[in-house]
């Protein structure tokens, strides 16, 4: 990598976070659809209708599963950010990316300034997707109380 620095265009950043979100929106609703699957929560037959053990296994094992999507969708935005050279290691990518996907917004200081309009929108998408799962625990949830 040369010492030179290169301007990205405004056009292209904007293009990779169009990209980005149809991406986050197809890899989130297949995994949501993945995990609805997994756990049978479209036979409400499988769906316990009292807060007990068997209620409390759905529900953690429902958390585990978001989680692990929520991380492939964050590591997706860190292989980027390697690949760009916007971050020197992927340790520095994965940090940076969780932190914008969960909008605490702190920004290393070896960041690459061509990227960090994708780094400001990805916490909006982390904010959209995080609400998403949100919507979608709750729904299960109500299934339960019900």
């Amino acid at each position: 990598m040369s010492d030179e620095v290169i301007v990205v265009d405004l056009g292209l950043q904007l293009a990779v976070v169009t990209a980005f979100i149809v991406l986050m929106v197809v890899v989130h609703s297949a995994g949501l659809v993945a995990i609805s699957k997994v756990l049978h929560l479209h036979d409400d037959r499988a769906i316990p209708n009292e807060f007990g053990l068997r209620a409390s296994f759905l529900m953690g094992t429902y958390g585990l599963l978001l989680f692990t999507l929520h991380f492939f969708e964050i590591y997706l935005f860190a292989l980027f950010y390697r690949h760009v050279g916007a971050l020197r290691s992927m340790e520095a990518a994965l940090y940076y990316s969780a932190s914008c996907y969960a909008t605490l917004g702190s920004a290393p200081a070896h960041f690459d300034e061509e990227w960090r309009l994708l780094g400001s929108l990805e916490a909006l998408i982390g904010f959209v997707l995080i609400g998403w799962s949100t919507a979608f625990m709750v729904g299960t949830l109500r299934k339960i109380i019900n």
